[in-house]
């Protein structure tokens, strides 16, 4: 759930620039240089101040800009909020806002819930909103859940406003500002600074972060400039310096144009773009994606430090548009604008972020105007905001209450999927009276009845989703065309894994071989489903892949591997791997899933021991964390020992009352004890807690026809399969149980359902003869 607290940390950026230091680190305030002379040795980071030397239109532009602004010490200059002893009631816990001197100060209620005074350190964010930073002990710096709309008054700005305004959010929540989903160390440091090393001490328990810049300055995407300083210097040894002593050089707009022909009225770019380093270097903060490493190396690959997210139900609808927070990459990955070449900077002018031109014209630059800004295009008024190409093709959305994102997949509106899948489109969101109905009425009749682009994959995932008929070789062909965009593919496969039939097991090998990084990580995923001889042979060369975040995965899948089968090369291939999937746990080693991670890796090896203080040192970080009561438990019950695992899962129990994957745990528990009663009682809890898991609702449902009560089962499993149609599980037990109680009307029913989604099991009758005979 920690990944959801992510969309609360994404701003619009506030720094002061710290002029005229050559730093290397520092310590929160620490202005201090280092000016040695040891440019040609290791690269080291110098400050914008010195870029300006030779670069000023450049750093002009970056002057003001949003990164220039992404995190400022807190003065009289860089606070925007009204601090003139102001109040605000949040749920009866009323925060006063005051200054005291040339300190701003927020009297609320801390860790403990008791109120008390925090100094405001730092702001964080500077359009729409501004957010207030404030360290706590052990070195952790923590974001304060009231926040300063800095809009004019006339639109609604210069108030303050809480970010969860609609939940009560106390100091026992994990949204808590003080708690560690709100922590900058962890959560937003990385992408509001430069040369950011976090810096935590697990033994200590504490953080000791460093910066080179406080804010998103020059070095942060063209990485440490001393080199590049002694290669313009013409200091001894630059001549041996490749590209100007730089590690990246953005040079895949050089020479190149877009040129608009006769042809077609959209522009091709004039060469081919070979790679994305470039796109990558935003995406390592405009992506919604996990670290693996901290040792960023500029213009490397992103998937050697960070893992993207695919295109999950929380994150994105199913026909790949935004959802939650995902901060861009994903979305324009999807995009035929990145697939025909179009980098971040055709659009934005780098150093300022802002557009290369306003409104239409920076669409105009390759899609011809007299064609597509026009009425005849757009179908709307020149005054009307529906003139506006992003109003069709990036429409928009609003994160922490104010923050208005657009989307950056470029899609055609589709109401036509609106029907069938329900993801939303631009016409209806705009046109809030009308449905989707009407709106594909409109574009058929604008522009024929197979307007259509063919350029989609949401009915697919939407199905696997969901589960339809057909929905797995759907999925599979999706997976394996190079057709649609890798991330959905990637999706594909990953959807795959969760159902590891014969139909997605055959699909591995290719997708093991696939080109693209994100691809190969998602059908690890599925080699969990084979054998464990045969993960070896499928995956033993993934362990040596260019891409980080796949050799990771590759040596999780293959840790159970049965090392007497391998060859002391072998042996040491996947040693090496699984060093590197320990490395990338303590790259985050201050969250507890870390810890859990490692648990269940510790558990595959057989190094059970390992595994237990890996799931304690979770809960040391966090005594609420129940995936860690939870895997601890089963490590216990995997030993033998009942009576520890019990005693786990009731201290979970007393910590989350509320918790289903607690309630179904010790369910599971009082069936292996013999404890009828309880079981039951357990199990239907956890189905109460979480209706939407369709896994308690069956498990309670077989529970029940074991315990006699066979009218009761049915019940529970009828309701599940009017929420899950598809699901061949609930529809197995459901045609089993209605035979066995003596309706076999009802069972033939169920069994016709089966054979429609799945033709390959057979026909209603030998459906029924295998699943229906008495026992």
């Amino acid at each position: 759930m920690w990944q959801l607290r992510r969309a609360a940390y994404v701003l619009a950026g506030a720094a002061l620039i710290l002029a005229g230091v050559l730093v290397i680190a520092q310590r929160w305030g620490d202005d201090t240089a280092d000016t040695g002379q040891s440019a040609l040795r290791t690269s080291r980071f110098v400050g914008a101040e010195t870029c300006a030397a030779c670069h000023q239109n450049e750093f002009d532009l970056w002057r003001g800009s949003h990164h220039d602004l992404a995190m400022q010490h807190a003065n009289k200059e860089t606070v925007l909020g009204d601090f003139a002893d102001k109040r605000f009631d949040y749920f009866g816990t009323v925060s006063r806002l005051y200054k005291d001197g040339d300190r701003f100060l927020v009297r609320t209620d801390g860790p403990d819930g008791v109120i008390q005074d925090f100094e405001v350190k730092y702001t964080f964010g500077v359009e729409p909103l501004q957010q207030y930073l404030v360290e706590l002990d052990s070195g952790r710096v923590q974001a304060l859940h009231l926040a300063w709309d800095t809009r004019p008054k006339e639109q609604g700005g210069q108030r303050w406003f809480h970010l969860y305004p609609d939940e009560q959010i106390d100091h026992a929540d994990e949204l808590h500002w003080t708690k560690l989903a709100q922590n900058w160390n962890h959560m937003c440091a990385e992408c509001h600074s430069t040369n950011l090393k976090k810096n935590f001490d697990l033994e200590a328990n504490e953080f000791k972060t460093t910066w080179s810049e406080i804010n998103v300055a020059c070095e942060a995407c063209h990485g440490p400039g001393s080199q590049h300083v002694a290669w313009a210097n013409e200091e001894s040894g630059w001549k041996k310096l490749k590209d100007k002593g730089f590690d990246v050089v953005f040079d895949e707009r050089h020479g190149v144009s877009w040129r608009i022909d006769d042809s077609a009225p959209t522009a091709k770019r004039s060469e081919r773009r070979e790679s994305a380093k470039e796109i990558e270097t935003c995406a390592r903060c405009h992506s919604r994606r996990s670290l693996l490493s901290e040792n960023y190396q500029h213009g490397k690959p992103l998937m050697d430090t960070h893992l993207p997210a695919l295109l999950t139900e929380r994150l994105y609808h199913a026909d790949g548009q935004i959802k939650d927070e995902v901060y861009v990459y994903g979305s324009f990955l999807q995009s035929k604008m990145y697939h025909k070449g179009v980098t971040c900077s055709d659009c934005h002018e780098p150093h300022s972020a802002e557009l290369r031109a306003p409104g239409n014209r920076v669409c105009t630059q390759c899609h011809e105007p007299s064609h597509y800004d026009t009425t005849r295009h757009h179908k709307h008024s020149v005054a009307d905001v529906g003139s506006k190409c992003v109003s069709c093709h990036m429409p928009a959305k609003l994160f922490m209450v104010i923050d208005e994102r657009k989307d950056h997949s470029f899609r055609v509106p589709r109401p036509d999927l609106s029907m069938r899948i329900g993801s939303p489109n631009a016409c209806t969101q705009c046109h809030t009276d009308q449905t989707a109905e009407w709106a594909n009425a409109r574009l058929k009749l604008w522009f024929g009845s197979d307007w259509q682009p063919g350029w989609q994959f949401g009915q697919a995932l939407h199905g696997g989703r969901v589960g339809t008929p057909g929905a797995e070789r759907e999925l599979a062909a999706l997976a394996t065309s190079a057709r649609y965009p890798d991330i959905a593919r990637a999706t594909a496969t990953s959807m795959l894994a969760e159902t590891a039939s014969s139909t997605s097991i055959a699909s591995i090998q290719p997708l093991l071989g696939d080109p693209s990084p994100m691809v190969r990580q998602a059908a690890l995923q599925m080699v969990d489903a084979v054998n464990r001889e045969q993960r070896w042979l499928l995956a033993e060369k993934l362990l040596t892949d260019p891409a980080y975040a796949v050799r990771i995965e590759a040596a999780r899948v293959l840790a159970s591997v049965d090392r007497n089968i391998l060859t002391p090369d072998q042996r040491a291939s996947l040693d090496r791997g699984l060093e590197e999937y320990k490395a990338a746990q303590f790259a985050n080693s201050e969250h507890p899933q870390s810890h859990v991670n490692l648990g269940l890796l510790y558990a595959r090896l057989g190094e059970y021991a390992d595994a237990e203080a890996a799931y304690r040192q979770a809960l040391q970080l966090d005594t609420g964390y129940i995936a860690a009561y939870v895997n601890l438990s089963d490590l216990y019950r995997t030993q033998g020992d009942e009576q520890q695992a019990s005693e786990i899962l009731l201290q979970a129990a007393d910590v989350d009352p509320d918790n289903a994957a607690v309630a179904h745990a010790l369910g599971l528990y009082y069936v292996r004890a013999g404890e009828s009663q309880r079981a039951l009682q357990s199990l239907e809890r956890a189905a109460q807690l979480a209706p939407e898991d369709l896994r308690y609702a069956y498990v309670y449902g077989v529970a029940l026809h074991d315990a006699g009560r066979v009218r009761d089962a049915l019940d529970v499993l009828k309701r599940a399969h009017e929420s899950h149609p598809n699901d061949l599980d609930v529809l197995v037990a459901l045609v089993s149980y209605s035979a066995s109680s003596g309706n076999e009307q009802m069972a033939r029913e169920y069994a016709s359902r089966i054979a429609e989604i799945e033709p390959q099991l057979g026909s209603v009758e030998q459906i029924m003869e295998r699943l229906a005979a008495p026992n």
